[in-house]
C-alpha cells in the first residue's frame, strides 16, 4: 500500500495503526471469525490537515479489518435464502461440476471433461438471463415510458427476442443430458442438431452495425442518457451498458468452437464422442464463417452509404464494388487535422467525420479516394523530418521528432496524390501498414486476372485483419468488421 503523505506523518501513522491492530487482534480471539475482509482503503489526502475523531475511529476499524490475512469461508446459505435472491444479481454463480455432486469416481481427464460441459451449460443459463433482463429492464420500460419510439427500439434490439427461446432450446436438450449421478455421456449428437438453428444469428449480427450507430446518437438525448446511466447504476446491470448486452449473443457466438475443443482435449479415444465433436466443430466454424461474411457485407453497405460527397468524381467504382471492409479508423494527416479512414475491399477513402441534418453520423469523403490497385505506400521512420515544418508541427507539437507515421500515395489513373498520415502509436500504425500492403496486393492480383469470369472473392488470410482495433475510440464498432 502506497503512501501519500510526508514519511513523518507516515510514522506517526503507523504507531496508531500498531496500537488498534493489537486491540483488535485481542478482540479476534473472541468474536467469529467468519466476517468478510475488506479491501484496504486507499488515501486520496496530499497534506497533512488533522482527521476528525470520528472519522478516524473508522479508519482504524477500516485497517484493523484489512490486516487480517487469514478469511475463513463464510458459513452455506441455506436454500430457501437462495431462492429470495435476485434473478439479476450482479455477481454470477462461479459454481463448478465438482461443487454439484457428493461423489465421483471418474478419473481427473473425465472430471475436466464434465467441468467443461457444466461450463457451457451453465454459461448458456446465463446467457438466457442476461437476454430476458435486456427485455425486461430495458426494451419494455423504454416503450411503455416512451424514452424511445417503438420503431427505433426495433431497429437497436433488432431480433433479440427470437434469440431467447433459441437458447433456452438448448439449454433444455443439455439438461437432459446430464444422468442420475449428474455425469454427461455423449454431448455430440445433441451440438449437432442444435448449432444449425444459429443461422439465425446472421440477421440479428447484420443489424448490430446500423443499431450501435442509431444508440450512440440516442444518447444525446437527456433522457435516454439519464435513463441508460440509471440502469447501468444499478445492481442487475453488473456495471455493464446496454451495448455491453446487445453484444452479448455474437460473443456467445465465438465462444462454441472454445468450448468445444476443450471438450475434445478431454474426450478418451474410445469415447461415442470422438468421431462426432470433430464434425461438430466443424459445423460451428462454417456457421460463425456465414455470419461473419453477412455482416461484413451489411456493414460495408453501412458506411458507403454514410459517405458524403462534395464532388461526382470522387465516386469511384471501386468503393461501390467493395463487398467488404479490412479495417477504419481515426488517423491525423500533416495538417493534424483528424480523418476517419476507411480500407474498403477495392479503395481507400479518407474523411471527415460529422453529423447530418437529422443529426446521424456521417463521413464527408476527403479529397479523392484511392483505388488499392494503384496505392503506394511508404514508411516514414520515427524521428525522421519527413516533410517540413508544417509536418513537424502537426504530428508533434513543435518537437523535431516525427512518430508512428506513414504516406500513402496514388500512381496512374488522375491526377497524382499523397497523404501522410499518423497513427496513434506504433502498434496502430502496424496495424495499418499490414492492411495496406495486404489490400494492395489483393487488388492487384484481382486486377491482373480481370479476364477470369466471377468476382475475386477475400482472400482467407486477411480474415483476421477484421478484428484489429484501429482506434481504441471506435473498437466496438471495428470488432465487426467483415470478413
Amino acid at each position: 500500500m502506497q503512501c501519500n503523505l510526508s514519511d513523518h506523518a507516515c510514522d506517526e501513522e503507523d504507531e496508531e495503526d500498531d496500537h488498534e491492530k493489537t486491540t483488535e487482534h485481542k478482540k479476534d480471539s473472541e468474536e467469529p471469525s467468519n466476517k468478510r475482509v475488506r479491501p484496504v482503503a486507499k488515501s486520496n489526502s496530499l497534506t497533512n490537515a488533522k482527521t476528525p475523531a470520528l472519522k478516524r475511529i473508522g479508519q482504524s476499524i477500516t485497517r484493523s479489518i484489512s490486516f487480517r490475512t487469514e478469511a475463513r469461508p463464510l458459513p452455506p446459505v441455506s436454500q430457501r435464502s437462495r431462492q429470495k435472491a435476485s434473478l439479476f444479481a450482479r455477481k454470477r454463480n462461479s459454481q463448478c461440476w465438482s461443487d454439484t455432486v457428493d461423489s465421483h469416481d471418474l478419473t481427473a481427464r473425465e472430471i475436466k471433461r464434465q467441468e467443461v460441459i457444466y461450463e457451457l451449460t451453465q454459461s448458456e443459463r446465463q446467457l438466457i438471463e442476461d437476454l430476458i433482463l435486456v427485455k425486461k429492464v430495458y426494451y419494455e420500460p423504454m416503450l411503455k415510458l416512451e424514452i424511445m419510439t417503438e420503431s427505433e427500439l426495433g431497429h437497436i434490439f433488432g431480433t433479440l427476442d427470437s434469440l431467447i427461446p433459441l437458447h433456452e432450446e438448448f439449454l433444455t436438450r443439455l439438461e437432459k443430458l446430464r444422468g442420475s449421478e449428474k455425469t454427461v455421456g455423449a454431448v455430440g449428437p445433441t451440438l449437432m442438431n442444435w448449432f444449425p438453428c444459429l443461422d439465425a444469428y446472421v440477421t440479428y449480427c447484420c443489424n448490430q452495425v446500423g443499431a450501435k450507430a442509431l444508440l450512440d446518437q440516442k444518447k444525446h438525448e437527456k433522457g435516454v442518457e439519464r435513463f441508460l446511466l440509471l440502469c447501468q447504476e444499478s445492481p442487475f446491470s453488473r456495471k455493464l451498458d446496454l451495448w455491453n448486452f446487445l453484444d452479448l449473443p455474437r460473443s456467445r457466438l465465438v465462444k462454441y468452437p472454445l468450448l468445444l475443443k476443450e471438450i475434445q482435449k478431454c474426450t478418451p479415444p474410445e469415447h461415442p464422442d470422438e468421431e462426432v465433436l470433430p464434425n461438430a466443430l466443424e459445423l460451428i466454424l462454417s456457421i460463425i464463417e456465414e455470419v461473419n461474411k453477412k455482416t461484413g457485407e451489411a456493414e460495408c453497405q453501412f458506411y458507403r452509404r454514410g459517405l458524403a460527397y462534395v464532388d461526382e468524381s470522387q465516386r469511384i467504382p471501386e468503393i461501390q464494388l467493395s463487398r467488404f471492409l479490412y479495417c477504419h479508423g481515426e488517423l491525423k494527416n500533416n495538417k493534424g487535422q483528424r480523418l476517419h479512414v476507411f480500407l474498403f475491399e477495392l479503395g481507400l477513402v479518407l474523411t471527415r467525420p460529422g453529423e447530418d441534418r437529422e443529426g446521424c453520423q456521417m463521413y464527408q469523403v476527403y479529397r479523392q479516394p484511392f483505388p488499392n490497385a494503384l496505392l503506394n505506400l511508404e514508411d516514414i521512420p520515427d524521428g525522421e523530418a519527413g516533410g517540413g515544418g508544417t509536418f513537424r508541427g502537426a504530428f508533434t507539437g513543435g518537437n523535431d521528432k516525427v512518430r508512428n507515421c506513414f504516406r500513402v500515395s496514388s500512381r496512374g489513373r488522375g491526377k497524382a496524390q499523397s497523404h501522410s498520415l499518423q497513427a496513434n502509436d506504433s502498434f496502430n500504425k502496424q496495424q495499418w501498414t499490414t492492411c495496406l500492403r495486404q489490400a494492395m496486393v489483393q487488388s492487384r492480383d484481382r486486377t491482373s486476372q480481370t479476364g477470369k469470369s466471377g468476382p475475386l472473392g477475400p482472400d482467407p488470410a486477411l480474415f483476421h485483419l477484421a478484428e484489429l482495433s484501429l482506434n481504441p475510440a471506435t473498437t466496438e464498432m471495428t470488432a465487426h468488421t467483415s470478413r
